[in-house]
């Protein structure tokens, strides 16, 4: 499993500044602050001023800013120490509030980046869990063609020379549409969920041998694109002689390969010389949502064996 990746506030403020339109005021010499997590934690990082949570990005609002007020001064004392102590990564002014001088003065005492925004605390909070979540996301880089067929997201994987970018550019001219072709990008941007996109250096290109370099997007146009998706379906690709060799005709359990710690649904079909790929892909996507759907049609094929056996016996 990939570590938990990290993210700095300085980073955070870069990225959000013009969308959030966050202003800096206290605390500027700690933009070098540090949160960890990944995808599945992105929703602990961030909330309403909370002293349970001491440890994530603090975000005042109308009622936070009303119940500050009302505490006394020994009770605000407390709950400066408890930010400091619980390593407070920043703090977040919203509505336009008017920060606290006494609030402004620790985190520039202790150096928490205190910002101040005119959005409402809950837009924050939730813009920013959605940030955290792909930006913290575990992430890595496959090999292979990534399609979008049916409108699942299936990868093309092989080894060199069985024309993995031809089938690609096949699929294409058949109106499915391509992510990236032979260096993927994925990310784990939620528990059950990997999500792909494609590096931008590659972005619309399509390498095909005799060819060189196409430009998908410019040939067959903007349909022809995809600019990410979800990760359902592996197709691997494998001479005959290796398939014969190491995979079973009907496998009873169903094929999966792990892709960021999550079983991803896994067919393997053999090339071979007038065998259409394409069609068979197509074929194994449409079984895919079968199964997705809870249609499996060899057990059912199984289930329909069984019977047959039991009625000859009696």
């Amino acid at each position: 499993m990939p570590n938990p990746s990290t993210l700095s506030i300085q980073n955070i403020y870069e990225d959000n500044r013009d969308l959030l339109k966050l202003g800096w005021f206290a605390g500027c010499s700690g933009g070098d602050k540090l949160i960890f997590g990944d995808a599945t934690s992105a929703a602990d990082q961030v909330g309403h001023l909370n002293l349970i949570h001491p440890g994530r990005i603090q975000v005042m609002g109308h009622q936070e800013k009303a119940y500050y007020e009302r505490i006394s001064v020994n009770t605000r004392a407390h709950l400066f120490r408890d930010l400091v102590a619980g390593g407070t990564p920043a703090v977040i002014i919203a509505q336009g509030l008017e920060t606290p001088a006494d609030l402004m003065a620790v985190c520039d005492d202790n150096n928490i980046p205190l910002f101040s925004t005119p959005l409402p605390s809950a837009q924050v909070i939730d813009f920013l869990r959605v940030f955290l979540s792909k930006r913290l996301a575990q992430q890595t880089t496959m090999h292979g063609v990534f399609m979008d067929v049916l409108g699942v997201g299936v990868l093309i994987t092989g080894e060199s020379g069985l024309g993995k970018s031809e089938l690609g550019l096949e699929l294409i001219s058949r109106s499915h549409g391509l992510v990236a072709d032979d260096a993927v990008e994925f990310s784990r941007i939620a528990p059950n969920m990997i999500e792909g996109r494609c590096p931008p250096l590659l972005q619309n290109l399509l390498e095909v041998r005799g060819l060189g370099l196409l430009d998908i997007r410019a040939i067959f146009g903007e349909t022809a694109v995809r600019r990410k998706m979800r990760l359902k379906l592996i197709v691997h690709l494998v001479r005959r002689s290796t398939l014969e060799e190491n995979f079973e005709r009907l496998p009873i359990d169903a094929q999966t390969e792990e892709v960021l710690g999550l079983a991803i649904r896994k067919v393997t079909i053999p090339v071979a010389a007038g065998r259409n790929i394409a069609v068979l892909l197509e074929a194994a996507v449409r079984n895919t949502i079968l199964q997705l759907r809870g249609i499996d049609t060899l057990q059912e094929f199984m289930e329909r064996q069984r019977k047959a056996m039991s009625d000859e016996e009696e």
